[in-house]
């Protein structure tokens, strides 16, 4: 997907939004999807092989969208916040260190359970020793995740205080699903640390995220009867469909001297009249 927009556009930093990590996204999920599959199998070598596996993709997403987040950092710097319809997007800097943290931890949570005695010269203890640095990396990551979050909640506080520059628009789901990220990072966290406390903190951004999803998915239907989105040249696929506004006849203004000319007219042809009865 890189490839084929390299080559076919080009793009500047003023419209620069963590949106552009979304081709990588695919990787990012492959962790997750590691971690959850090596708890459900018996444990073997083909388990190791799957949480290797799972790192490495995790590995390549994470770096590919680390790299992305320094030219978002630039953007910011130079180019101050983006216009408020595009803000939303911001969030999505936040899917791939909360996606990273859940992945990891849930992997090196498994790895005892699956090396062999003879694993890296002895099994037991290399998994103590990976599980331990993961637990104290993925903490950095989180906080990450937890600062770009910080900061995509106060960009958007303009946009709160002036509730009609902020229209709906189908970018809205993007308080929603990075989120996700975030509360499964935060519940992996919790259990690594056996926090009480950050589990309980994953118990109230739960909550808080499901009332923002019915909130959202309230606005898209309140948007769509009034007729905002989903309709010819409206909403942010305004151009797509092939659809086309209708060209507004500019309104013709009757100039000073053509007015004089047609009340002079209208007074000629009046005497006219009055002379010939």
């Amino acid at each position: 997907m890189h490839q084929v927009r390299w080559s076919t556009k080009s793009f500047t930093v003023e419209t620069m939004t963590p949106t552009w990590i979304f081709p990588i996204y695919p990787l990012l999920i492959i962790g997750p999807h590691a971690a959850i599959l090596s708890k459900s199998l018996p444990p073997s070598a083909t388990v190791v092989d799957i949480i290797i596996g799972g790192f490495t993709v995790q590995g390549i997403g994470f770096l590919v969208a680390f790299l992305i987040y320094a030219t978002f950092i630039y953007r910011l710097m130079t180019q101050k916040l983006p216009p408020e319809s595009g803000r939303p997007g911001m969030f999505v800097s936040v899917g791939p260190s909360g996606f990273t943290v859940a992945a990891v931890l849930g992997m090196a949570d498994r790895l005892s359970a699956n090396f062999s005695q003879e694993f890296m010269g002895d099994g037991p203890m290399a998994a103590m020793i990976l599980k331990v640095v993961a637990n104290w990396a993925c903490l950095w990551i989180w906080g990450l995740a937890i600062w770009f979050f910080v900061v995509s909640v106060g960009a958007h506080w303009s946009c709160a205080r002036h509730h009609g520059r902020f229209p709906f628009a189908m970018t809205w789901f993007s308080f929603i699903f990075p989120q996700t990220a975030l509360v499964t990072a935060t519940f992996a966290v919790g259990k690594a640390f056996q926090s009480g406390e950050i589990q309980i903190l994953g118990c109230v951004m739960t909550v808080a995220l499901i009332i923002a999803w019915f909130m959202v998915f309230g606005m898209m239907i309140r948007a769509i009867v009034k007729k905002q989105i989903l309709w010819p040249q409206k909403g942010e696929d305004r151009d797509e469909g092939g659809f086309t506004a209708p060209e507004k006849q500019p309104k013709r203004r009757l100039s000073t001297m053509s007015l004089s000319k047609i009340t002079s007219n209208a007074l000629a042809s009046m005497k006219s009249n009055s002379k010939s009865g």
